[in-house]
């Protein structure tokens, strides 16, 4: 796996929750360093604290372990602006467009989520794949 691809929120729970089928696979995709932004930092600690009922301490340590391990991407204001053209073109949740918009800022090709639709190729430049199928 030589070109940088994006992973979403997800994928990334999956990978540092390590629970279930699923997290061997999406470990495996950590260890190639993917990128992730600021919002699937955020995501996933919400996520844990809220959903998976993590304290703040491991929730926070989970996060400071993924930011090590990946690539981090900044959202800007170029990325809202892709975002809302994403969401109007594409029908995504304004969430998922975000995600999209910084995958293509990152210059990435490959998209990881279990949310999106599996297959579909973003303005040419990104293909979202679910790397569970």
């Amino acid at each position: 796996m030589k070109d940088s691809f994006f992973m979403d929120t997800n994928i990334a729970l999956y990978a540092i929750c390590n629970k279930g089928a699923k997290s061997e696979i999406a470990q495996n995709l950590l260890s190639f360093k993917p990128i992730i932004s600021t919002q699937v930092v955020t995501e996933s600690v919400n996520v844990m604290i809220k959903k998976l009922k993590f304290s703040k301490i491991e929730a926070f340590e989970k996060a400071s372990d993924l930011l090590e391990v990946c690539t981090l991407s900044l959202i800007k204001e170029s990325s809202l602006n892709i975002a809302f053209e994403i969401s109007k073109k594409y029908q995504f949740s304004y969430w998922d467009s975000l995600i999209v918009a910084v995958a293509l800022e990152s210059n990435c090709e490959t998209l990881y989520s279990e949310d999106m639709s599996h297959n579909l190729l973003i303005d040419g430049k990104v293909k979202i794949l679910n790397p569970f199928f």
